[in-house]
């Protein structure tokens, strides 16, 4: 048990195949629900374990190859830290390697009990070619235990399955089982409303394509005008305007969101 335990709360000297870390990125930069996860080991390894992560979240969209090469030498100094396994498979996804993803997903979940990224193992078992078996993975969870986004997200990977399987008819049941909500524009509703757009495209139904893009258009633009004014928020506005106007952003309703 010793060795194991030993691995478990290593040192902070860095380990020969990691990647440098940049001399700006520090361990407080690391959000504090996540720091918590790595209370259990020494203070050295913890704070080269949290500027590993920060590292993977940093260049995840431009470089996912070398996010995933911070977030294994994450894992390999932590590798019993649920956030830290859930950042392997993120980046694991966000490389295409969707075996890696699902291996790193379902020891998250069987460390951490949540649910909250499922809608990532329906994908991840999509992106492996088994949407018969990435259908039963999402009917297997209670959708209304999970946050909205997590329900959201499950419902436009399940939508995905369907498609795969060639049932587009399907596919749009299970988006309409999502919250949806246009009244208000969450980080989630571009994703959402695209994934409506392609749905009723397979359905052939121009109409209701273009209500949808043009949703999925005025929402982008919402929520890239408020990103320039802070790094992450919640975005409440009006209803989207089909007709093609999107409505200003409200600042006083924005809510600082790590």
């Amino acid at each position: 048990m010793g060795g194991a335990d030993a691995a478990h709360r290593g040192g902070g000297a860095r380990h020969v195949d990691e990647p440098a870390l940049p001399d700006d990125i520090k361990a407080s930069d690391l959000d504090r629900a996540a720091r918590n996860e790595l209370r259990t080991l020494s203070k050295d390894n913890a704070d080269a374990v949290a500027r590993h992560l920060v590292a993977a979240a940093r260049v995840i969209e431009d470089d996912p190859a070398e996010a995933l090469r911070h977030a294994l030498a994450a894992g390999r100094r932590a590798g019993r830290v649920a956030v830290v396994r859930e950042s392997v498979a993120i980046a694991a996804y966000a490389t295409g390697d969707f075996a890696l993803a699902l291996r790193e997903l379902r020891t998250f979940r069987r460390i951490s009990g949540s649910d909250d990224q499922i809608a990532l193992m329906v994908d991840s078992e999509r992106g492996v070619g088994r949407p018969d078996r990435a259908l039963e993975v999402g009917r297997a969870v209670d959708r209304s235990s999970l946050p909205v986004e997590a329900q959201v997200g499950l419902a436009i990977a399940m939508s995905g399955a369907r498609l795969d399987l060639g049932d587009a008819r399907a596919a749009l049941d299970e988006l309409e089982r999502s919250p949806i909500d246009l009244q208000v524009i969450h980080p989630w509703s571009l994703p959402l409303f695209e994934a409506f757009a392609t749905v009723h495209e397979e359905l052939g139904d121009a109409a209701e394509v273009a209500r949808w893009r043009t949703r999925a258009v005025n929402a982008e633009r919402v929520l890239d005008e408020v990103d320039g004014e802070q790094d992450s928020m919640t975005v409440e506005v009006e209803a989207v305007d089909d007709r093609g106007a999107a409505p200003e952003a409200d600042p006083s309703s924005e809510d600082g969101r790590s």
